[in-house]
């Protein structure tokens, strides 16, 4: 958190305009490391550790070393993609709940940019490049796929890419507008509309896409493919809960559930929310449909 303190300090100081757009490159591109706590890294040290590798086309121009984490030996693969500023530990409390079944295979990973792997910025292509590297090194594409915040549409982009489905996918406070999350992030350091302009359009030329196309709606065009359960709160700050509920009125299939007293973080942890995915997972798999 210190470094992301200093970008923002340094953009409230700014005194020459023309640094303004690589700090502003690092203030959306930068994800905080929080270390591990003692219980997650009890669970990432009973964990067999996989590096893979996930080659960084957009920043770093070079092959980045990717921590994947793995628990169980079944037959079911389950694959958990975390959030921004996060890590594949944050599952801690889902882990444990999934372990408990000797039939599960468990992976989480630590994104680029994020946790315990390599890459000083990262962006949603990352994320999104680091789940089908996975999906090779497994040799399949899992069961179950869980993502949180931006990794629910991590989990939808790479979905989109390959065009090859998990049974069920579980989203738990999904991003839904990427723009939107930019634009907060700007405006929470007082950006000018002037300079924000102008960083999106050097944004759509790095990534050769207009940024209104990062929309869940837009990327999630599989809903007849599988079975998705979804999870929010509705007083949600970072994922609003008028873009999730815009996203599944157009979404009707997607089972839901909302809360009011948790948040956008401690959904991870909430016992309604574990007992909710046990629930969806042990009786969607049980019925083979």
């Amino acid at each position: 958190m210190k470094k992301l303190r200093k970008i923002v300090a340094d953009i409230q100081n700014l005194t020459d305009p023309d640094q303004l757009q690589s700090l502003l490159w690092q203030l959306i591109c930068y994800s905080p490391k929080i270390p591990s706590r003692l219980h997650q890294q009890k669970l990432l040290d009973e964990s067999e550790i996989i590096p893979l590798k996930v080659y960084d086309q957009y920043f770093s121009k070079s092959d980045l070393n990717v921590n994947c984490f793995k628990w169980g030996n079944g037959s079911v693969k389950i694959l958990l993609c975390h959030g921004w500023g996060s890590k594949g530990s944050d599952f801690s409390e889902i882990i444990s709940m999934l372990r408990t079944n000797e039939n599960f295979e468990i992976w989480s990973f630590d994104a680029p940019g994020n946790g315990s792997s390599e890459g000083e910025i990262s962006n949603l292509f990352l994320y999104a490049a680091s789940i089908k590297q996975l999906f090779e090194h497994i040799g399949t594409t899992p069961e179950v796929m869980i993502g949180h915040s931006l990794g629910g549409m991590a989990n939808a982009l790479a979905l989109q890419q390959i065009k090859s489905y998990p049974q069920l996918l579980i989203s738990i406070a999904p991003l839904v507008n990427l723009k939107d999350n930019f634009i907060a992030s700007m405006n929470s350091v007082n950006t000018a509309n002037e300079a924000q302009t102008l960083f999106f359009e050097d944004f759509e030329r790095l990534f050769d896409q207009k940024t209104e196309d990062f929309l869940l709606n837009k990327i999630y065009d599989f809903s007849d493919q599988l079975k998705h359960l979804l999870l929010y709160d509705t007083n949600d700050l970072v994922s609003p809960s008028s873009d999730i509920e815009g996203f599944l009125k157009e979404n009707p299939e997607i089972r839901a559930a909302a809360y009011q007293d948790t948040s956008h973080s401690k959904l991870l942890t909430d016992h309604r929310v574990l007992q909710e995915i046990d629930l969806f997972i042990q009786q969607e798999l049980s019925s083979g449909k």
